[in-house]
């Protein structure tokens, strides 16, 4: 909700007129300084929409107010041109009204567009969460990365590496709504107060990560434009892609890491397939290269990438993971009821790489039970199982 600065308001003012911490006001305006406001500037208030009202006989801003539990100057600072001491039947005046629910409710079928549209409206009613591309697919759909928090522990989440596996998307996207609406409510989740970690990590979210892949899956061969034939020759011209866990040209994504990858190259297929294809050699695609960059260019200190499914928690890489990853994986263990796997004889995955090169912890987490493409029955229960590790990651 945007608002016109008065002489004499100030973002202290402001937190306490809209019950805003007041970190997130100075989050949601970046360019703006707390100690240069002047009047007429545009400010961001998170959490809160505009809605319009009109005025009806007898009609004042004190009655108003009364009725829609605000303040009148509230209702001052979003009306400046209207004569609160002369209000006409018919006017209409623009009321503060906080965003107390979830945005994102209907999780099935849930597209690359859906999310795009999803991350508009967040963004937009949350300004402190940052949106950013970070690279392209092949198709050229944008890589999308939030960044949420004001702290310096770095902390990153990822979902649907593999297209079938695109229930990851929603899970990730019902936390995100969840946090920030948290932080305006000061609701805790699970009896957890959020403003406390938002203030001491800074939270990367890449909730899709192979967006042509995912909308192939769950729309078809059509979706897939120039690559059409290339993707049903690859499916043996079958229209169900249900199996498709690579990205739109037939390569898996999360076989694209130089960690062992020679290794899974030498028993997996040397052509594209609709799975388990690593490439013909390490970091050819554009979602692959995006991901490695990203923790280049970061100072990561937990990744955690969410696939499904098996209920577990794959934690270890050739002995490189750090003393503190066992001790993080049996919090995960513990608040997940997930079991946690050290090692398996699968590599050149994101977070064996992570962990070969930066020696810090990373996990691949696997989630619910059953074939994939998971039904969208089980996102109740999955998404309560993975909130504990989603909270504990900014914890531990």
């Amino acid at each position: 909700m945007d608002i016109k600065v008065r002489n004499g308001d100030t973002y202290w003012y402001y937190s306490q007129l809209f019950g805003i911490p007041l970190i997130l006001i100075e989050n949601s305006n970046p360019l703006i300084s707390a100690e240069k406001l002047t009047v007429g500037q545009i400010v961001q208030i998170p959490g809160y929409r505009k809605t319009s009202y009109t005025v009806q006989a007898g009609d004042s801003f004190w009655t108003i107010s009364l009725t829609n539990n605000i303040s009148i100057d509230s209702l001052l600072l979003l009306n400046p041109s209207v004569d609160s001491q002369n209000l006409q039947i018919g006017d209409i005046v623009s009321l503060p009204k906080k965003v107390s629910e979830l945005i994102i409710k209907d999780v099935n079928n849930y597209t690359y567009e859906r999310m795009v549209a999803d991350l508009n409206e967040l963004s937009n009613i949350y300004p402190f969460v940052k949106k950013q591309s970070i690279g392209n697919s092949v198709m050229g759909k944008e890589l999308i990365e939030l960044q949420i928090g004001n702290g310096t522990k770095q902390v990153h989440l990822n979902g649907a590496f593999h297209a079938n596996e695109w229930i990851t998307v929603p899970v990730l996207m019902r936390f995100i709504n969840e946090y920030v609406l948290s932080l305006i409510t000061h609701e805790p989740i699970r009896g957890m107060f959020t403003l406390p970690l938002y203030m001491e990590t800074n939270l990367s979210i890449v909730p899709m990560v192979n967006p042509d892949g995912v909308n192939l899956v769950l729309q078809g061969a059509t979706t897939a434009g120039e690559f059409e034939e290339e993707v049903l020759e690859i499916n043996n011209q079958q229209k169900d892609f249900s199996n498709w866990k690579a990205n739109i040209r037939g390569v898996d994504l999360n076989k694209q890491y130089p960690a062992l990858w020679e290794t899974e190259a030498e028993r997996k297929p040397t052509t594209p397939q609709p799975r388990d294809f690593p490439g013909y050699e390490p970091l050819t695609e554009p979602e692959s290269i995006a991901m490695a960059e990203l923790a280049d260019n970061r100072n990561f200190s937990i990744v955690n990438a969410f696939h499904t499914q098996g209920e577990e928690i794959y934690w270890g890489f050739q002995g490189m993971e750090p003393p503190i990853s066992e001790q993080i994986v049996e919090e995960y263990s513990r608040v997940s009821g997930y079991a946690p796997i050290r090692y398996i004889d699968s590599y050149a995955g994101y977070k064996d790489w992570f962990i070969q090169e930066f020696r810090r912890p990373g996990y691949t987490i696997e989630l619910g039970r059953g074939v994939n493409p998971l039904p969208i029955g089980q996102f109740p229960e999955i998404y309560q199982r993975s909130l504990g590790i989603m909270l504990a990651s900014l914890y531990v």
